[in-house]
């Protein structure tokens, strides 16, 4: 008994006509013909009773079918799990991130699923939540880490949460420390400091001038418009103080002086999010995999 013999046959049950089935298989009658007679001796029955017209099966093809069709499932299965496996060896991961988690967080979870999955190319596009959900939803990304809540507007959309992330206060060595000079930075002391401010649609900025807001006071900026490393090369240069990620500020290196917030601080919520309607492809799987048990 062939593969082949048991498709033709199972396209036969499934037209009812030799003609149109052979046309469904993309193969010649008189070819799916003979091999339907092969199977039938080898099995030493017939299985279609062939009337003019009308073609229906015999308790011999009623027994084969569920069988047929189970093999057939199986080898469909089996053949998308050995591509599935094969795209682990050869293809790429669209993952997006914002600037600070491309400095934070991401390094790590890549170097160890490039040394897993070397011939996997990572292709990382950099943004702020918004243009990273905007990139999800026409499809240009697999993933994408972004802050929460997202956008009303934003489309269907899939989010595991990641993780929750304190924000500190970075300045210069040189300056005086930032606030009352004490151990951490009450939000209230940002009202006597000069900020250095990420760009308009940055998260941090958003939040950031809102808690400001929030305790009484417009913050005033001493620069602004700049991404992660700018903002951090600004507050090194003792041009003001920046509110950045302590994983941020944790990899930044010497010259800056890291100041935490006072309790109750500022935090944020990172997700690891995809399209609600596409599953991702395998290999981005298992990044999210990684990422989800870092």
């Amino acid at each position: 008994m062939q593969f082949q013999q048991l498709q033709y046959f199972v396209a036969v049950v499934e037209t009812r006509h030799f003609t149109r089935a052979a046309e469904l298989v993309h193969v010649a009658q008189p070819s799916l013909s003979q091999q339907i007679k092969a199977l039938e001796r080898e099995l030493g029955a017939d299985l279609f009773l062939r009337a003019r017209g009308n073609i229906t099966l015999t308790d011999a093809g009623e027994a084969l079918l569920p069988l047929a069709r189970r093999i057939l499932a199986d080898a469909d299965t089996a053949r998308h799990e050995v591509q599935e496996l094969v795209q682990l060896r050869r293809g790429r991961v669209r993952l997006g991130a914002t600037p600070s988690l491309c400095t934070g967080l991401l390094p790590d979870v890549l170097r160890a699923f490039h040394d897993r999955y070397p011939g996997i190319r990572l292709l990382i596009e950099e943004g702020g939540s918004h243009d990273l959900v905007r990139e999800l939803a026409r499809g240009a990304l697999d993933l994408a880490l972004v802050v929460l809540p997202l956008p009303t507007q934003a489309p269907a959309l899939t989010t595991v949460e990641l993780l929750r992330e304190g924000l500190v206060v970075v300045s210069s060595p040189e300056a005086p420390v930032p606030g009352r000079g004490g151990r951490a930075v009450e939000i209230a002391d940002l009202e006597r400091e000069r900020l250095v401010m990420f760009r308009h649609g940055y998260d941090l900025r958003e939040l950031t001038v809102a808690a400001c807001r929030s305790a009484g006071f417009e913050p005033e900026f001493a620069v602004e418009g700049g991404e992660m490393d700018a903002v951090l090369g600004f507050a090194r240069a003792g041009l003001g103080v920046a509110v950045v990620p302590r994983m941020v500020a944790a990899r930044a290196g010497r010259g800056l002086r890291v100041t935490p917030l006072a309790r109750p601080g500022l935090h944020r919520t990172i997700a690891l999010a995809h399209r609600s309607d596409v599953a991702p492809p395998r290999a981005a799987r298992e990044l999210q995999r990684m990422l989800l048990e870092r």
